[in-house]
């Protein structure tokens, strides 16, 4: 019972971060979208609470994405595909973090947090883009202006977020792998 209190706890908090931290990126954007800040909470949380957890926090990422504009260009060319795009990208985006992480914690938990801090922007970003691809290609050949779609969804879409989404996760990884360690002493 102890435990599942401390696990509520600390989905609970870092639930509230991932609200905070989405809605304070908001007004940060490279390029027509803002910066996803959240990952490294959302890595923290599949870490420590497992894959599920790891979703739920996604999926809060996702809520908050649709709740503070970020995704309001989309919404207009197709609500339902912006929901299914954005809610998913950033569940799987969870799972899968803590789906690595579970796989590799055993042998080498910095190697974990490493990894499951590069898997997790990659599903978020691949997720988008596969989003972009079902429900949102007419508009896009059109922001494209007759140049190759592919590389301005890669370049004008997702190409400097993702890197800087990336970088904030290499860098945090030790400080975000002293923060499992003691969050796994106390749950």
């Amino acid at each position: 019972m102890k435990t599942n209190t401390k696990k509520l706890v600390g989905v609970g908090v870092l639930t509230a971060i991932v609200i905070v931290l989405q809605f304070l990126a908001s007004a940060i954007k490279f390029g027509p979208f803002s910066i996803t800040l959240v990952l490294a909470p959302i890595v923290v949380g599949a870490a420590l609470y497992g894959k599920w957890s790891g979703a739920w926090l996604g999926a809060v990422f996702g809520v908050s994405v649709l709740i503070s504009g970020d995704a309001a260009v989309f919404l207009t060319i197709n609500p339902v595909g912006t929901v299914i795009t954005v809610l998913l990208k950033g569940c799987l985006a969870g799972l899968a973090a803590g789906l690595v992480y579970s796989l590799i914690e055993k042998k080498n938990k910095l190697i974990a947090v490493i990894t499951a801090g590069i898997v997790c922007p990659v599903v978020n970003t691949g997720v988008f883009l596969i989003g972009c691809c079902l429900f949102f290609m007419d508009t896009i050949t059109e922001w494209a202006g007759g140049t190759n779609v592919g590389v301005y969804m890669i370049t004008g879409l997702v190409g400097l977020n993702f890197v800087v989404e990336l970088a904030i996760n290499l860098v945090l990884a030790t400080v975000v792998e002293r923060i499992i360690n003691i969050g796994k002493k106390t749950v």
